[in-house]
């Protein structure tokens, strides 16, 4: 019965990771490039860099895949370089196969091209993300610096810095209207995804851990993804042991590296995760709990 449940597994993430390639792919050979457009991530930086270099950015996505591989592997080790491994092989031959065979999805319309590049891949980045994949771009670069050189800056506060100076630099490359249009993009790309992670939820959301890991993990909230958390003793119903629960609040992102990395330590953990609709209070990302109006 595991054994079948384990097969069932694999069959439905791969059937998602192709899926989601095949989307991010389209969006970004048939909408992304046909139009001119930039994008955050290693996409964008392989799209710039192709117009130095006069190299086609499939094969430029390739090579700084691996080499986001290969430096995961060095400086954070196999296990690491374990959850990117397939992603960083397979994600980028879909890419190279769809270039082949791209069209123009939408044309001379930058604005709905936007849109529409952020929906779609959006979508199959959720449904990656969703699987407990990572593509092993400018995320896992984020966790390089972090560990390695800002360890008092949040991985995604690096995260985002990546992705704005990727989007600045090519207000130089090619022009500010460009630029103009890659924010519209990246926004619409981010809320796409949590909507496929959380649905048509706040940007808060609660989680919930309970491991056999409690110090690694409460260490990992507070240190890397620089959020607070609440600790509770709790009495399991069925063995009647007593565990820790770790509880914080944070954003849907964010609550995704966190599972990232519970998963990572602590297959046989318990973590749940609920929407808010708001979360009051003084701290990073809380409303004020005083209307100041």
């Amino acid at each position: 019965m595991i054994k079948k449940r384990n097969i069932n597994k694999i069959i439905f993430d791969y059937f998602f990771i192709i899926i989601g390639c095949s989307l991010i792919s389209f969006a970004i050979t048939s909408i992304l490039t046909p139009n001119g457009l930039i994008t955050g991530g290693i996409t964008g930086i392989s799209i710039m860099l192709q117009k130095f270099m006069y190299i086609k950015y499939t094969y430029i996505y390739y090579a700084l895949s691996i080499l986001v591989l290969l430096s995961a592997l060095v400086l954070m080790g196999k296990r690491e370089a374990g959850k990117i491994l397939l992603l960083s092989v397979f994600f980028p031959l879909i890419l190279i196969l769809f270039e082949a065979i791209s069209f123009d999805f939408v044309e001379n319309d930058m604005i709905l091209a936007s849109i529409y590049y952020g929906v779609i891949g959006g979508v199959g980045t959720g449904l990656i993300l969703k699987r407990g994949f990572s593509f092993g771009g400018t995320d896992t670069i984020a966790k390089i610096v972090h560990r390695r050189v800002f360890p008092f800056i949040s991985i995604s506060q690096i995260l985002m810095s990546i992705d704005i100076t990727i989007i600045l630099a090519s207000a130089f490359v090619y022009d500010r209207t460009t630029a103009l249009y890659a924010v519209l993009t990246q926004i619409v790309y981010m809320k796409a995804i949590d909507i496929v992670l959380f649905g048509f939820g706040s940007k808060k959301v609660k989680i919930e851990i309970i491991s056999e890991k409690t110090d690694e993990i409460s260490e990992y909230i507070i240190n890397s993804v620089k959020k607070g958390i609440t600790t509770n003793e709790i009495k399991g119903g069925y063995t009647n042991q007593k565990r820790i629960k770790i509880v914080s609040i944070c954003s849907p992102r964010e609550s995704m590296l966190i599972k990232s990395y519970v998963a990572g330590i602590d297959p046989d953990a318990f973590v749940d995760v609920v929407m808010l609709a708001s979360a009051w209070g003084k701290g990073t990302g809380f409303d004020s709990l005083v209307d100041e109006n």
